[in-house]
């Protein structure tokens, strides 16, 4: 409850924010949503101190020494723009790294290790998320498979679920969550492997329901995980931070632990690629908010609509095409290239799934 209403409040200071439709999304009245806003300002103000009560460099160093403890996986760049934001104490991060490295706190493979990371952002939030399973493990019993989901713009953590399995049907149950709560993104990427990715032609039955959304999908190439890059690199914060040297009972005990370092990762770890905000200081909730049904099917009156029919197959000018079995019973667009005879674009909603030459493709067998 503590880290939900932490992190409404801070979605809901943002300018643009429609506090109405947060109140909504996250279940509370208005009356709720403008009492938790007055409380955080409060606190806000009672915890900035006029002046910095650290005063002696022994101080400092404690305080150093107190947040690498808090957050061992935090180098000199964050501990310094931590300590000067809340407290006001003024390091430089090569002085932290200093305190760090005289309290034996930071390893020379470490150290070596540390570098900048600098990719390619969306330009605005919610433009692409990036969804993903972190590699499983085991917890009690069993082993879990944690959903992840990031916002590419902001780095902001939507998703971190602990999951016993990867079945379409449980991810589009947490993803439906995320949905209510953040809205819509305008693409997903994720990997080839179940339960977005295909062994086959076609799409699964998960990724038809994203389509039937309005969300664009698209996919990482094979053995190329780095287009998903921002959430690998969550993956290994997240290993670093939390799961790294620890073993959990059960799944209850996780998921509470996740649930406090997500909100850490999304409200105060500084993120280097942000110049040092936080993931929250830049995300804002989609604007598109979750339909309460699938929007009906719609195609232009010049595109050819063919039914897929059992084994995913379409009838189409005496061929008989495979498409997707996940999409048996629905209707789907063929539309013909402009420049090439007898080569066809085949569209689910609005979204292009798959290309046909009549030239070169063979029937399937009836």
């Amino acid at each position: 409850m503590e880290e939900q209403r932490e992190e409404f409040c801070r979605l809901a200071r943002h300018p643009d924010a429609n506090i109405s439709e947060l109140c909504r999304r996250y279940g509370i009245s208005r009356k709720t949503g403008y009492k938790w806003l007055a409380r955080v300002d409060m606190s806000d103000l009672s915890r900035r101190p006029l002046s910095s009560p650290v005063r002696t460099a022994a101080r400092i160093e404690a305080r150093v020494i107190e947040v690498r403890r808090q957050h061992p996986a935090w180098g000199g760049r964050k501990i310094a723009h931590v300590l000067e934001r809340d407290l006001f104490i003024d390091l430089a991060p090569s002085t932290v790294t200093s305190i760090l490295h005289r309290a034996g706190l930071i390893r020379p493979e470490a150290s070596d290790a540390s570098k900048a990371w600098h990719r390619f952002e969306h330009p605005r939030p919610n433009s692409l998320w990036q969804m993903d399973f972190k590699g499983h493990f085991p917890v009690g019993t069993q082993r879990c498979h944690p959903l992840t989901v990031l916002d590419d713009h902001s780095r902001f953590n939507l998703a971190l679920h602990a999951m016993a399995g990867e079945d379409g049907i449980t991810v589009r149950a947490a993803l439906t969550r995320v949905f209510e709560r953040y809205g819509l993104p305008e693409r997903i990427n994720a990997d080839n492997g179940p339960p977005w990715g295909s062994a086959g032609r076609g799409v699964t039955a998960f990724c038809a329901w994203l389509i039937r959304l309005g969300i664009r999908v698209s996919h990482s190439a094979p053995y190329h995980p780095q287009t998903n890059g921002k959430d690998e690199r969550f993956h290994k914060t997240l290993v670093a931070e939390v799961l790294s040297g620890r073993f959990f009972d059960d799944f209850e005990s996780l998921q509470r632990r996740f649930n406090e370092w997500r909100g850490v990762y999304n409200n105060e770890r500084p993120h280097e690629a942000l110049d040092m905000q936080t993931p929250s200081d830049r995300y804002q909730p989609s604007l598109r908010s979750m339909p309460s049904s699938l929007p009906p099917i719609e195609y232009s009156p010049d595109d050819v609509v063919g039914r897929v029919q059992a084994m995913g197959i379409v009838k189409f000018k005496g061929r008989r095409l495979r498409i997707s079995v996940a999409l048996h019973g629905q209707p789907v667009a063929l539309r013909p290239d402009r420049d090439i005879d007898g080569a066809y674009d085949v569209f689910y909603c609005h979204q292009k799934i798959d290309r046909f030459d009549l030239n070169e493709v063979k029937s399937e067998s009836p």
